[in-house]
């Protein structure tokens, strides 16, 4: 289902300095199936928020789709995770916090700039704008460099994801939003994963706690 980078201590430097790490094609053409059709079946149950989108939580998740639960909690992914990341990934407690099913399908449909309340967040595309200007795009900010200044304050990054790509984001300290989508006819939805973390204990750097915090809380979810 997932296709995992072979080599992903090698990118944890990168996600450490941007806070996100792309990861293209991370579904497989089967996963990417397979999810696709657990959305299809899921899609009638999501309710329309304030915020101009589309939900379904972790907890009708993890009821209704067996699929989604093993996937978010599969060991290769996990281990995979703390590669990238530095950190000691570990599934949340909480089934409504671990996933939630995120759907923009109208225009000016948008996420506002927030931070998340844990500190690794993976999102999977399973839709998603065919081009860049029909909105739809990741925004984000880098966290305050290591040394604690703040090399990076105010510096906006912006990507674009295809259908099956994922990536995983510093959620607690990165400040991220989604771009409204431009027009009518496009869509962009994507499962994201929650997890807890700490700091792991790496050649030349000292353990710490990395608990879930953030500076504006967004819910018991993840938002991507």
């Amino acid at each position: 289902m997932l296709s995992l980078p072979c080599r992903a201590g090698e990118l944890r430097a990168l996600f450490g300095r941007l806070g996100y790490l792309r990861l293209p094609g991370l579904l497989t053409d089967e996963g990417l199936a397979a999810l696709r059709a657990e959305f299809d079946r899921l899609e009638r149950l999501t309710v329309r928020a304030e915020r101009r989108r589309s939900l379904l939580d972790g907890r009708l998740i993890a009821r209704e789709s067996p699929l989604i639960d093993r996937l978010y909690a599969d060991p290769d992914l996990l281990s995979c995770l703390r590669e990238l990341s530095g950190l000691d990934a570990a599934a949340l407690p909480e089934p409504d916090a671990r996933h939630v099913l995120d759907v923009l399908h109208e225009r000016d449909d948008a996420h506002p700039p927030h931070t998340d309340g844990h500190p690794l967040v993976l999102v999977l595309f399973l839709q998603a704008p065919a081009a860049p200007q029909d909105g739809g795009l990741l925004e984000y900010v880098p966290p305050p460099a290591g040394d604690g200044t703040a090399a990076r304050a105010g510096q906006v990054l912006r990507a674009h994801h295809a259908p099956g790509d994922g990536y995983l984001l510093r959620g607690d300290l990165t400040v991220h939003r989604v771009t409204p989508l431009r027009r009518s006819g496009v869509r962009r939805a994507v499962l994201s994963f929650a997890y807890a973390a700490r700091e792991r204990q790496l050649i030349g750097g000292p353990a710490t706690a990395a608990g879930g915090r953030a500076g504006r809380p967004s819910g018991p979810g993840p938002r991507p």
